[in-house]
C-alpha cells in the first residue's frame, strides 16, 4: 500500500468520523423524539413510585415528550438497577436511584449483576425522613425513655425494618450504636408487613418512612418518638429529631435521585438535569411531593455525586461495625 493511498484513507476516515459526530450532535440536538422510560426499582404505589410519577408528569412538560414509569421491583432494587444499567445509553432510559441501589448494595453483596458506577448522577430529587415509632403498649413516651428501657432490659426489645440492608435497617443500627443499646432486628418485606407487626405487638420499635406511619400516628395507634433527619419534618413539625434528643451527629434517611447510563451523551445528561431543576422548582410539584413525605432537596450533578461518595464511606463503616452479613 502506497503512502499516498494510506494518506487518502486516513483523510477519508477522519471525514467519516467527523460526519458521524455531526450526525450524532444533530440527533442529540433533537432529543427526545420518543417516550422516555423511567425505571423505578420498587413496587407501584410506594413512596419512590409516587415521587417518580409526580416528577415524570412535570418533566414530560419540560422535555416536551412522553414519560413512562416502569416498575421493576425485587431484590432490594437490584432488578430495576440492572435493567437500567443494561439499557442503551441514549437518554431514553433513566433510573430513580436511591441509597440502596447506588450505595448500600455494593457493600452488602459480594457480586452485583450491575455496576453502581455505571449509573451517572443527574441530580438529587429529595429525601424521605424516617420516623421512630413504637407500639403503644411499650411503657415509654420519649426517645430518652426508650433508651433507658432498652438498657434496663438488654436484648428484650426488637425492632422492625422494611428489609435487611435497607436504610430503615441501617438507621436503627446507627441509633443502636449511638445510644449504646441492644435491640433484635426483625426484617420485613416493606411497610405492608412491618406496620401490622408493630400494631399487633410482635415487634416494639420500627424505623419507617413518615408517609407509611403517619395515618396510624394521627389515629393514635402507634407513638412517634423522633425523626432521623438533622432538621424536623414539615409533615410532623412538633416531633423532635434524634439529633435534638442527645445525639447531635445522628442523621440517616432515604434519598432519591435521577440517574442515567454514564455513557449517555453529555448534552443529553445536561438536558435531563435542566429539566429536573426546573421541575423541582415548581411550587405545585413541591407541594405534591411533600404530601408523599418527601422533602425536596434538589442538588446538581456535582453535589449529588459528593453525597453518594460521602454516604459510601459512612455506609461501609456502619455495615462493618454492625456486623451486617455480606451476601
Amino acid at each position: 500500500m502506497t503512502r499516498s493511498l494510506i494518506k487518502s484513507l486516513s483523510v477519508v476516515g477522519a471525514m467519516l468520523l467527523a460526519l458521524v459526530a455531526n450526525v450524532q450532535a444533530q440527533t442529540n440536538d433533537k432529543w427526545p423524539t420518543r417516550p422516555i422510560r423511567v425505571v423505578v426499582p420498587f413496587p407501584a404505589g410506594g413512596g419512590t413510585d409516587s415521587v417518580a410519577r409526580f416528577l415524570g408528569e412535570k418533566m414530560a412538560t419540560e422535555l416536551n415528550a412522553s414519560v413512562l414509569i416502569e416498575n421493576r421491583p425485587g431484590a432490594g432494587g437490584i432488578i430495576g438497577a440492572q435493567n437500567a444499567a443494561s439499557a442503551p445509553a441514549d437518554g431514553y432510559t433513566v433510573f430513580i436511584g436511591s441509597n440502596s441501589t447506588l450505595v448500600t448494595n455494593r457493600y452488602l453483596y459480594n457480586k452485583l449483576p450491575y455496576d453502581p458506577d455505571s449509573l451517572a448522577p443527574i441530580g438529587l430529587i429529595g429525601v424521605q425522613p424516617l420516623v421512630v415509632v413504637i407500639n403503644n403498649a411499650l411503657p415509654v413516651k420519649t426517645l430518652g425513655e426508650l433508651v433507658a428501657y432498652a438498657k434496663a432490659n438488654p436484648g428484650k426489645l426488637n425492632y422492625a425494618s422494611f428489609g435487611a440492608g435497607t436504610t430503615s435497617h441501617l438507621a436503627a443500627e446507627m441509633f443502636k450504636q449511638a445510644a449504646g443499646i441492644d435491640m433484635v432486628h426483625v426484617p420485613f418485606k416493606g411497610a405492608a408487613e412491618a406496620i401490622p407487626a408493630l400494631l399487633g405487638g410482635s415487634v416494639s420499635v420500627y424505623f419507617d418512612t413518615i408517609v407509611s406511619s403517619l395515618p396510624h400516628i394521627k389515629a393514635g395507634k402507634m407513638r412517634a418518638l423522633a425523626v432521623t433527619t438533622a432538621n424536623r419534618s414539615a409533615v410532623l413539625p412538633d416531633l423532635p429529631t434524634i439529633a435534638e434528643q442527645g445525639y447531635p451527629k445522628y442523621e440517616m434517611f432515604p434519598w432519591y435521585g435521577l440517574t442515567v447510563h454514564k455513557s449517555t451523551p453529555k448534552d443529553i445528561q445536561a438536558k435531563l438535569g435542566a429539566a429536573l431543576a426546573k421541575s423541582l422548582a415548581d411550587p405545585d410539584l413541591r407541594k405534591r411531593l411533600t404530601e408523599t413525605g418527601t422533602e425536596v432537596r434538589y442538588a446538581d450533578t456535582a453535589e449529588f455525586t459528593r453525597l453518594i461518595q460521602s454516604d459510601g464511606g459512612k455506609t461501609e463503616r456502619l455495615i462493618k461495625t454492625a456486623g451486617i452479613s455480606i451476601q
